[in-house]
């Protein structure tokens, strides 16, 4: 039966890899015959519809209302001009140092990635960003890599990711938190070692920008004094108040600093929001208009959560862990030395939604390994987390790889050709920090 049950498991692999279901109705159809094969009722204890759909759809019901504020907050700073306002300040500082404006819109991108994460991110972070960075000369596909490596660095930070782990793993927020600190430096080192190298391997390549292109098309009006100058730029631009800026950093200082739980931190991350750039009278349409958005924004991963807590149900049924067990205790490796060169040599698979791609069929095995008893779940939290590193920038599959190459006017596996080798030493990192600490 676990062969079966592997087979039905490549079966939806193939239907991700291939596109003819979308992920969560694949994930949501392997659930099901998952089950069927392990022998679940129809209904009762242990059943296809009473535990995997009844009760593992609201599984990461927590995980989704925290992307739900994640997405509300990222509109906020859409709307608001803060994400805005921040990529510009750090691009006027820049100047026209190539490396420093890569460096700078790096720390934003990161910055912005502890609030939301995939496309939303990629936009806020690029679409000053990259036009900024190709005009003072860096090349393009590095430019898309910057803002993809400074979010992925911001990832062990995102609150969002926090909760996620936490409840489909079944781990307290604090163990989450404490390996996730540990795999920032990784993350972080190697997002400013990419924009170090790329920067300067193929040299300067100047080419016009969008931004500078719009700003340079005005006519000739009458003179204005300084302020009327900074206050029509201010509103042109989309300049928010310099206190405002504070707002993606709100939710970080309260859930590390004061430890508080993720959602009222994220809340708060909101209020601060409205409260810095809105007044009292336009209140009610921002709040509105900000979380239908963030609706939008949201309901693609709420869906992929909804059917990922299906497969959990469903590959922890004591028939599935039983037909399981022996085929994942034959080919797992237990030495900490082996552990980390046969995952490490498995990266890849998280790519192009593969088998090892923790939003879809790799939540699956992550939960076979816990029920299983094969690793302890914190160092399977190592693994899907260091793997997550990866997904987040290289895949040509995700969303925020595919808009932040084609907004760059390059390839998503241009894109992947140039950050894998970064990527992949994330997660060598991270799975030698879990086999050195957890194993």
């Amino acid at each position: 039966m676990g062969i079966v049950i592997l087979l039905l498991m490549l079966a939806g692999v193939g239907l991700m890899l291939t596109r003819k279901l979308p992920t969560a109705f694949a994930l949501v159809l392997l659930a099901i015959a998952i089950a069927i094969a392990a022998g679940a009722p129809l209904t009762g204890e242990s059943s296809v519809l009473d535990t995997v759909i009844q009760q593992g759809a609201p599984a990461l019901a927590a995980t989704m209302l925290a992307v739900l504020i994640g997405s509300w907050l990222g509109k906020l700073m859409e709307e608001t001009g803060i994400a805005g306002t921040l990529v510009r300040k750090i691009v006027e500082f820049g100047g026209d140092r190539p490396t420093v404006v890569a460096l700078g819109v790096l720390a934003v991108s990161a910055l912005i990635g502890t609030v939301t994460g995939s496309a939303p991110a990629a936009m806020m972070a690029g679409i000053i960003g990259i036009p900024a960075m190709v005009a003072v000369g860096v090349p393009k596909t590095t430019a898309a890599g910057t803002i993809l490596m400074g979010i992925a660095a911001g990832l062990p930070f995102e609150l969002p990711v926090w909760q996620f782990f936490s409840t489909a793993l079944e781990l307290p927020i604090d163990t989450v938190k404490g390996f996730m600190m540990k795999l920032f430096p990784f993350a972080a080192f190697f997002a400013v070692l990419f924009v170090l190298v790329e920067t300067r391997r193929k040299g300067v390549e100047h080419a016009w920008s969008l931004a500078s292109a719009a700003e340079r098309s005005g006519g000739g009006d009458r003179p204005k004094s300084p302020g009327e100058r900074r206050r029509n730029r201010a509103r042109r631009m989309g300049d928010a108040p310099w206190y405002a800026l504070l707002a993606p950093a709100v939710p970080l200082v309260l859930a590390l600093g004061f430890e508080l739980p993720i959602i009222p931190s994220m809340l708060a991350g909101v209020l601060w929001a409205l409260a810095a750039t809105t007044r009292p009278g336009q209140l009610n349409k921002r709040l509105l208009r900000t979380l239908y958005g963030g609706f939008e924004v949201a309901a693609p991963p709420i869906a992929l959560f909804i059917a990922i807590g299906i497969l959990l149900a469903a590959v922890k049924l004591p028939g599935a862990v039983e037909a399981l067990d022996p085929l994942v205790k034959a080919v797992a490796p237990g030495n900490p030395v082996v552990f980390v060169i046969v995952f490490t040599l498995l990266v890849p698979l998280c790519l192009y939604r593969g088998p090892l791609n923790v939003y879809g069929l790799g939540a699956g095995i992550a939960g076979v390994l816990i029920a299983a008893g094969i690793y302890p779940a914190v160092a399977v939290l190592g693994l899907t987390a260091s793997y997550n590193q990866v997904f987040g920038v290289s895949d040509p599959t995700s969303t925020q790889t595919v808009w932040a190459a084609q907004y760059s006017g390059v390839s998503p596996q241009q894109v992947m050709l140039r950050t894998l080798p970064y990527v992949w030493c994330v997660a060598l990192g991270g799975l030698i920090l879990t086999a050195t600490t957890q194993l």
